[in-house]
């Protein structure tokens, strides 16, 4: 158990890279992890299923003692990256296939991953969670119905058939994991150090599988999506906190609102593209999906030395 914790601790520290040498493999050798593109919507029901584990009663009550501060967070995610999406969709006038992809990233809750870049930046990680646990909550009904509407110009879009890939793959193992914590609360503490490298080893298994299905195509436009997804992630981050410091949100909580705007649960918006749009619009999603661990780490090292409000 402690040589699997260390082991967690180290896949941890060096997400980031790891995430790269995942794609650059599947980018060079795409058949050796082209298998698992099929099952990616089953290995993100697995990270979320381990989200859902360490949630507790506690989280939930969080929500409604502070509403004022996750309701701007909220709004915040779900107006402003997907606004971005659509714009940068237009402006760099990406094919339908593309813009769908870029859009997907836009309209899905917040990652994660969020959670522990806020902790790293000595922000407000309780409302980082609140915020990342009421956008994926809301995500069966926002996150399809923010696609309709924005990438409906492009490709046609199944408003039911995304709300129910989203409860099967989000709500159902996050309400099966919360269950597990509540009922056998105590197995769950032992073996909870181990979660974060079965959540990472999963999301590198999904970044693999994509970009390897996607590999022709990202050789061919990959330039041209790393800049997208480049500018919608740093813009979210700049705007979130800009809109935080315009409200007078004390720093700590604007690290959390920054952070949870600019990263994103590019694993759903991944498995979603797979699930109903098709490989190609998988590759903004895993793109998104090295970027954003990096910028993140970036992110959070510069804001953890601005203390003051």
């Amino acid at each position: 158990m402690k040589v699997l914790e260390r082991i967690g601790d180290f896949v941890s520290k060096y997400m980031a890279v790891l995430v790269i040498l995942m794609a650059g493999t599947a980018l060079a050798a795409p058949q050796t992890f082209a298998g698992i593109a099929p099952h990616v919507a089953l290995l993100l029901g697995i990270v979320m299923f381990g989200m859902g584990t360490t949630l507790r009663a506690a989280d939930f009550r969080r929500i409604l003692e502070h509403p004022g501060d996750v309701c701007i967070g909220v709004l915040a995610q779900f107006t402003v990256m997907p606004l971005l999406a659509w714009v940068l969709a237009k402006g760099f006038a990406l094919p339908p296939d593309l813009a769908v992809g870029v859009i997907l990233v836009g309209t899905c809750p917040g990652g994660t991953s969020s959670n522990v870049m806020t902790y790293l930046a000595r922000g407000d990680v309780a409302l980082s969670v609140s915020m990342t646990m009421t956008t994926t909550l809301l995500a069966p009904i926002v996150t399809p119905f923010l696609t309709w509407q924005l990438a409906g110009a492009w490709i046609e879009v199944s408003f039911t058939a995304m709300m129910l890939s989203i409860v099967k793959v989000v709500i159902l193992p996050i309400a099966a994991g919360f269950a597990v914590n509540a009922f056998f609360g105590a197995f769950v503490r032992r073996i909870v150090k181990l979660l974060p490298l079965v959540s990472i080893t999963v999301i590198l298994l999904i970044v693999g599988g994509v970009v390897a299905v996607s590999a022709g195509r990202i050789k061919e436009t990959g330039l041209l999506i790393m800049a997208v997804v480049i500018c919608h992630n740093l813009l979210g981050y700049a705007i979130g906190f800009a809109l935080s410091k315009a409200l007078r949100i004390d720093m700590a909580r604007a690290k959390a609102v920054a952070i949870e705007v600019g990263m994103q649960n590019s694993g759903l918006a991944a498995s979603l593209a797979m699930l109903h749009f098709g490989a190609a619009a998988a590759i903004p999603g895993a793109i998104f999906s090295v970027w954003h661990n990096i910028s993140g780490s970036l992110a959070a090292n510069y804001l953890s030395g601005r203390e003051q409000s």
